[in-house]
């Protein structure tokens, strides 16, 4: 449903720009590029890939290059005319720079060795992510480089931070001396990749079979597998069920994404389409 433009489209496409700004500058002190301490040497390496069994391996986090790449482009995408006038972007433009902010706010807390407060703001960041994934789905792309630009860069954003909670959570808590009731690291390890894998099948089956966030989700699970067969804080069994979570996660996704197309053909075959 489109509807005329007006002062209150603009205010929004604004925020959603300046949201990217201040992402993008989050994104620059927190690779070290601008003064700040890299991520994985902040709060005193809590976050580095031997800090704790589910902490991927270094390159994984190159996949911010591609999602801030397609934050700014949606940044600009947004502006369009043809954009303005669409009820999903109305809908889309304010969580979306919640997620923005919420995520340079996740940075300066790492940067500030203010630990603790990473959680509670990843996770608000997570469940923001969660609500633009619903959005999305009930507003359908208007086009092809809409699906691309807008669905591609948050499914992969959704995805990613989904690792990147459980991740952060087992910094946490490993930083605060938490023993673990008595189970041992690993038990705990391969209790959150299941759990991370779960999500990641719930995702592919509420999604319909999306892929950008299976494919970001598995590429952190992947990542987490390297770090634990050739870093420092080596662990098979976390990273055997890092590797089968990926590898669920991917098949799952295929699985649903063919069986809808199978679907959607056969319904157009009995319409006659």
């Amino acid at each position: 449903m489109k509807q005329n433009p007006g002062g209150n489209d603009r205010f929004r496409q604004v925020v959603v720009a300046l949201s990217a700004v201040i992402a993008v500058v989050g994104s620059f002190i927190g690779s070290g590029a601008a003064g700040g301490t890299q991520i994985q040497n902040a709060s005193n390496g809590a976050l580095g890939a031997d800090s704790t069994l589910i902490a991927p391996y270094g390159p994984a986090f190159s996949i911010w290059s591609v999602i801030y790449l397609g934050l700014v482009a949606y940044a600009v995408w947004q502006f369009l005319p043809a954009q303005i006038e669409q009820t999903r972007h109305r809908l889309l433009g304010y969580p979306i720079a919640a997620s923005l902010i919420l995520n340079a706010v996740w940075i300066l807390s790492i940067q500030f060795d203010l630990l603790w407060l990473s959680v509670p703001v990843i996770v608000v960041l997570l469940a923001v992510l969660a609500g633009i994934f619903v959005l999305l789905l009930r507003n359908r792309p208007t086009s092809t480089l809409d699906a691309i630009i807008t669905d591609g860069t948050m499914g992969l954003y959704l995805g990613w931070v989904c690792v990147a909670t459980a991740a952060n959570v087992s910094a946490v808590l490993v930083a605060a001396g938490f023993q673990g009731f008595g189970l041992s690291p690993t038990i705990w390890a391969v209790v959150v990749l299941a759990v991370a894998t779960v999500v990641g099948i719930a995702l592919a089956m509420y999604g319909r079979g999306r892929l950008s966030p299976a494919t970001s989700l598995c590429w952190g699970l992947v990542w987490v597998a390297v770090a634990r067969l050739t870093g420092e804080l080596l662990s098979t069994p976390t990273a055997v069920a890092a590797l089968i979570g990926a590898a669920l996660v991917l098949i799952v996704t295929v699985v649903v994404r063919l069986r809808i197309g199978a679907s959607t053909e056969s319904t157009l075959s009995r319409l006659g389409g």
